[in-house]
């Protein structure tokens, strides 16, 4: 038994030496869009603010003003209510109205109401390529109906792009979390999803591997989103705004992923069991519907992330120090990483063992459900599993 721990901690510690310097490796392509950056020389193309809202009576109105109230000064804003059964729809018009009666706002607001959804797409991707017909701008901005933009977010933004000469810039929020647990959770969410998915190889221009989006910021110019495809080309996918960056990566275009805590905020979740029912529905999807893949997935965060702090139960045994070497490589990945989105906190680096064993449980319920249920529930609209990995096999 001691021969068969020791072994397992050296796997252990070989992971996370690898995970370690990898991530060091790659602190250059780690990047925080600048405040105010300069816009000295550079054109103001006509951005169009893209907004999918389905039941999102509480945030759209605050979403809609914070846009509204930008800086920049060629924007136009396309709201698009999605079949909400709640006072979304209506909550748009009021500040459509507004909008119109408000004198030198020069921003205009346009809605669009979708009342049927067509066979062959996933609601709220749907609803964005409605927007995106209606746009008249050369640069896209995709976002969330629960986005808080401070006034210069979008003119930054595209600055940004402009100077780094990118086709595609997704930007990180700031993730307000209002109770502990759920905080703790997001953070772990987060720090696994890096260390798997690797999204600074967004801003690595000599790879088309990976690629990242981000719901909350998607800025593409239209072209660069005509040239992978539009919506289209990722019509049935839960995760279409990670989706859409991968496909920008595919085509060898231009990307940038950049922190951006400074410019916008969300709250992802307002509750830990809201979490918990929003990625059960598409956690599964990251990877791929391959249940051998969510079940490798699951062993390794059992192998790699928790089972280094159950190991310290050993010392002062070798696997034990092993283990702690572990620990102490893993903070390594967790502190180059996490403040640069976050405020770091020392306690939510010590809940990871718990975090973990609760991520397998959402995982594994994720799995369960959609074989169980033979597909998804995604806001109200059911999506069977078979054409769910017909569209997977089309995007890959």
């Amino acid at each position: 038994m001691s021969t068969f721990l020791s072994i397992l901690a050296i796997v252990s510690l070989l992971y996370w030496l690898a995970m370690a310097w990898d991530t060091l490796r790659a602190r250059r392509y780690i990047i925080t869009m600048p405040k105010q950056a300069s816009a000295s020389g550079l054109p103001t193309p006509l951005v169009s603010v893209i907004i999918a809202a389905k039941e999102e009576e509480s945030s759209i109105t605050d979403t809609v003003k914070h846009l509204i109230s930008q800086t920049y000064p060629r924007l136009e804003i396309i709201a698009v209510n999605d079949r909400s059964q709640d006072a979304t729809g209506t909550r748009l018009d009021e500040l459509r109205r507004w909008s119109e009666g408000k004198s030198g706002l020069g921003i205009p607001l346009r809605v669009i109401h979708i009342t049927k959804l067509p066979d062959g797409w996933l609601g709220k991707n749907h609803a964005l390529y409605q927007g995106y017909l209606e746009s008249r701008g050369n640069l896209l901005l995709f976002t969330d109906a629960d986005i808080l933009f401070e006034p210069h977010a979008v003119e930054d933004a595209v600055r940004f792009l402009q100077q780094e000469h990118a086709d595609h810039l997704a930007l990180l929020p700031r993730m307000i979390a209002k109770s502990l647990q759920l905080r703790a959770f997001v953070q772990y969410f987060f720090f696994s999803f890096h260390m798997g998915i690797r999204p600074w190889q967004a801003n690595n221009d000599f790879t088309d591997r990976g690629g990242m989006g981000i719901g909350a910021f998607n800025m593409i110019t239209r072209e660069a989103y005509e040239k992978i495809g539009t919506h289209r080309a990722i019509a049935l996918r839960p995760d279409d705004d990670l989706q859409l960056g991968r496909l920008v990566k595919r085509y060898r275009l231009r990307q940038r992923l950049a922190a951006a805590t400074e410019h916008l905020a969300v709250e992802w979740y307002p509750h830990l069991h809201a979490a918990v029912r929003g990625l059960e529905k598409n956690l599964f999807s990251g990877f791929g519907y391959r249940t051998w893949l969510a079940v490798a997935a699951l062993l390794g965060q059992l192998a790699f992330f928790t089972a280094p702090w159950l190991g310290l139960l050993l010392l002062p045994q070798p696997a034990g120090w092993l283990y702690l070497a572990s620990i102490a490589l893993m903070a390594v990945c967790y502190l180059t990483l996490m403040p640069s989105t976050s405020d770091f906190r020392v306690w939510e680096l010590i809940a990871i063992p718990a975090t973990s064993l609760f991520f397998c449980y959402v995982l594994a319920r994720s799995v369960y459900l959609t074989l169980r249920q033979g597909g998804i529930y995604w806001r109200g609209t059911f999506y069977s599993l078979k054409e769910l990995k017909r569209m997977r096999g089309s995007s890959s």
